[in-house]
């Protein structure tokens, strides 16, 4: 309210900078002040008592939507909230605040002043959620019982087969299990009349790495581009091409380091972050390429080595620390060709759900939104009929294992 009264003054600025310094001040409190205390010990030989915080559920989600609202308003995007329970109310959506998708004021003011109650929307809040939560039980938690094999236990011992295996199965697991809870999210919005936007449009179809951040976490990219990204570029607007290199390689540090305060989690930032900017200097020499190969081979090879890089990177991000991760590397470039040493029942239905889960990550988009409007056009006996099957599956999955959401910890 502040911020909305003085706009365009220096009061305007005083109060955005202190709500700024607020905002990041608690995450840092609350997240990152034992990786402080650490290094300060590490580097002063001091013995200061490192503090310990219980982690508020959501903490890092809370703050970007607090930072965009108070950015928001201060720029005249959005009307400033007056009813303090209706801006409470956005902070604290419990759909979406423990892991996305994060969402900024001005996509739902309106429905918070003014929600509107209907069965369609109840019905495909119901039918989003069970979608979400077939992936979770059905798809990630038994992609998860491989990564404990192959990414918690001996990784030294693990063959090339197993460490890949172990990797691959990972990628598998944190997608499902991340999209599965913005499924879930999306879908308890609508029966409350909220409509958050889409977090996920088949990212590891993506071509680039550029186009895969296009299509994963999408909520937290937009909200990067717009509060980090683009400031960034116009304040290097001068130095060209490498102002926008820089701003690329800032952004996704600082990405690393939002999601944990760990040199495993700036490397997977700076991973990333690389790999786009070899796509700005590849442009014109893919564009020659793709011109010279079929399309299909060349859109094959595209996905390929992008599911890889993001596969690789998941390596560190899953990795307690430097360490492990580069064993998992070292399982995973070694020449030990031998067969699975903790093989698995492949013949179980939770095995098969899950390979066919794996491979669904890769039907093309077009088919996916075939598939969509085809079953948007089924009666309402046939609807059901698969809403039961769906619930009877998940029934007989649940009680594998109980595997709590990755992006809780965040």
């Amino acid at each position: 309210m502040y911020v909305a009264k003085h706009r365009g003054t220096k009061k305007a600025k005083t109060g955005i900078v202190v709500s700024v310094i607020f905002n990041i001040g608690l995450l840092v409190a609350f997240k990152y002040s034992g990786f402080i205390y650490e290094n300060i010990n590490a580097l002063f030989g001091t013995n200061l008592e490192i503090p310990s915080f219980t982690l508020p559920i959501g903490i890092s989600f809370y703050t970007f939507q607090s930072l965009s609202y108070v950015i928001d308003v201060y720029k005249g995007e959005v009307v400033a909230q007056k009813n303090i329970m209706k801006f409470y109310m956005f902070v604290s959506l419990y759909h979406q605040l423990v892991a996305g998708p994060i969402v900024r004021y001005q996509h739902i003011m309106h429905e918070i002043d003014n929600r509107k109650f209907n069965i369609k929307d109840i019905s495909s809040g119901i039918h989003r959620f069970c979608i979400g939560l077939f992936k979770k039980v059905c798809i990630a938690n038994v992609a998860a019982e491989f990564v404990a094999k192959y990414m918690d236990g001996d990784i030294g011992a693990l063959t090339t087969g197993e460490a890949w295996f172990g990797v691959i199965m990972f990628s598998t697991q944190i997608y499902f299990d991340f999209s599965g809870y913005s499924d879930m999210a999306i879908g308890l919005g609508k029966m409350f009349g909220f409509h958050y936007h889409e977090n996920f449009n088949y990212p590891y179809t993506a071509n680039s790495a550029t186009d895969f951040w296009r299509r994963w976490h999408i909520t937290l990219y937009v909200w990067l581009k717009n509060y980090l990204f683009d400031p960034l570029t116009l304040k290097f607007r001068n130095l060209g091409t490498t102002g926008i290199l820089l701003a690329v390689m800032i952004t996704f540090l600082l990405s690393g380091f939002w999601h944990g305060a760990s040199i495993t989690f700036i490397i997977w930032g700076l991973i990333h972050g690389t790999a786009i900017c070899f796509d700005v200097f590849t442009r014109k020499s893919r564009e020659k390429l793709s011109a010279k190969l079929p399309g299909w081979l060349f859109s094959f090879i595209q996905i390929f080595i992008t599911f890889h890089i993001v596969a690789v990177s998941f390596i560190f991000f899953k990795s307690p620390d430097l360490y492990t991760a580069l064993d998992i590397i070292n399982g995973a470039l070694s020449v030990n060709f031998g067969l699975f040493g903790k093989w698995y029942a492949v013949y179980s239905a939770p095995f098969i759900m899950m390979i066919a889960g794996f491979l669904l990550q890769f039907i093309p988009e077009s088919f996916g939104e075939k598939v969509i409007e085809v079953s948007g056009r089924l009666n309402w006996v046939v609807k059901a009929a698969a809403f039961a099957v769906l619930i009877i599956i998940i029934y007989q999955v649940v009680g594998r294992q109980q595997v709590p959401f990755i992006y809780l910890e965040f």
